[in-house]
């Protein structure tokens, strides 16, 4: 391989840190509890303690965390050249992708306060004692709060420009690296940063490490790490896959069963958390959230796995698991009336080339059978195409129930199939 550069990552790492220290007396990082950032705010410690600077820390509790890296974030707020270590717990808005019902998520909500994963830290942030009257509101989006917190921290100072450390790392994001690399707001031409305007700007003193370099550096300087990794690490996640931030999110929610076989006694608070967290656990590698094929536990026949969801729904929304039993029990009392096939007789899988043998080719291969049910289920078809069901007046007023109780974060509008396009325009002529 060609080498490019005559130093190190780490070597250009502690170069451009020495640049921040240089040009800014307001210094502040953005840690998760994650191995990135908290390599970056130990090894940024380190130097602060030859240069005796000190810096603050921007920590938002999303609630739903592991344990682990709660005992993780208690040891590095004891760091010693950290000046304010702001551990925020607001009722932030979140995204839920693991739920079609509840697109979003209150962390710290106070009206589900006996339904939080964790009791809340004494010494963080809160409703009732935060500084931040000038712009914060109760349900305030993750990434407002991210963006307005610096300059509150500027002002507070008195101080003209602040800068931000987060530690973001390229090869894990194709749009990471484009973001960076191709970025045009830039603080002194420095490709590793961004002018935010108004004398706000961040920085990414890690973007070019790999995983590899992350994982060498908490070995060669003894880092403290989360031990949450390691753990990941038996379950068989590999080094590159590994993620714990919010497990809702869109990229997390693919690793949601991880939480069900590393602390299973939080998993149980994170089920009852958030709509749709069991089924993200059950999907979080089948075709629902768009990944690979179904993988249907082995020691369930199909019947049992479609009853095995409904029971799930039937967690979240009572309302839409008794729509979904209604369609079934149409669907098998047509065939019981029409082709005389019991409910015990119905076989729990069919090929299409089986149903052909024995039906005919007039069926097209829609018989009866659980496989088709399940996935029904599983596939969260409203509407009912998986059984040959077309849109009807009963869907309508079922889906209105549910909006009234869900608003916008029943999410109708962002199906593009055109069932669901067409019940969100029943529902919208119907309210008009």
């Amino acid at each position: 391989m060609k080498i490019y550069l005559d130093k190190n990552v780490y070597e250009a790492f502690i170069e451009r840190c020495n640049y921040i220290l240089d040009e800014f007396e307001l210094v502040y990082l953005s840690v998760s509890g994650g191995k990135d950032s908290s390599v970056m705010v130990q090894l940024f410690n380190e130097l602060c303690k030859k240069r005796n600077r000190m810096y603050d820390v921007y920590y938002v509790d999303l609630e739903a965390q592991y344990q682990a890296t709660m005992h993780h974030v208690e040891d590095l707020k004891q760091l010693s050249h950290i000046r304010d270590w702001y551990h925020i717990c607001l009722p932030l808005n979140l995204t839920n992708a693991s739920s079609v019902f509840q697109t979003h998520w209150t962390c710290w909500n106070e009206d589900e306060k006996d339904k939080w994963v964790r009791p809340m830290p004494e010494d963080c942030i809160n409703i009732n004692n935060h500084p931040f009257e000038d712009f914060f509101f109760p349900k305030m989006e993750f990434e407002e709060l991210m963006m307005k917190f610096p300059y509150w921290l500027k002002e507070k100072h008195k101080s003209d420009k602040v800068a931000g450390l987060v530690g973001i790392r390229t090869d894990e994001s194709y749009n990471r690296f484009r973001s960076i690399a191709f970025g045009k707001n830039l603080y002194e031409k420095k490709p590793w940063s961004t002018d935010n305007g108004k004398g706000y700007y961040t920085f990414y003193p890690i973007y070019d490490w790999s995983t590899a370099d992350i994982w060498h550096a908490v070995s060669r300087f003894d880092l403290s790490y989360n031990e949450v990794y390691e753990l990941m690490n038996k379950n068989g996640v590999t080094i590159h896959q590994q993620r714990i931030c919010h497990p809702y999110g869109a990229d997390q929610r693919t690793s949601l069963d991880q939480w069900a076989a590393i602390e299973p006694d939080t998993w149980h608070k994170v089920v009852n958390r958030v709509s749709g967290a069991n089924f993200g656990n059950i999907y979080a590698k089948t075709s629902l959230l768009g990944h690979n094929k179904t993988e249907k536990p082995d020691h369930m026949t199909w019947e049992q796995y479609a009853v095995f969801l409904l029971e799930s729904l039937g967690m979240y929304s009572k309302d839409l698991m008794k729509h979904y039993v209604k369609k079934i029990k149409q669907f098998l009392d047509y065939y019981e009336e029409r082709e005389g096939v019991r409910m015990q007789d119905i076989k729990d899988e069919l090929s299409p080339s089986e149903i052909r043998e024995k039906f005919g080719d007039e069926s097209n291969g829609n018989w009866i059978h659980w496989k088709r049910i399940a996935r029904m289920v599983e596939k969260n078809d409203f509407v009912g195409r998986s059984l040959s069901y077309g849109l009807t007046k009963s869907d309508i007023e079922t889906a209105k129930t549910l909006k009234e109780k869900w608003g916008k974060m029943l999410g109708l509008e962002e199906h593009t199939t055109k069932p669901m396009k067409k019940l969100a325009k029943e529902i919208e002529y119907e309210e008009d």
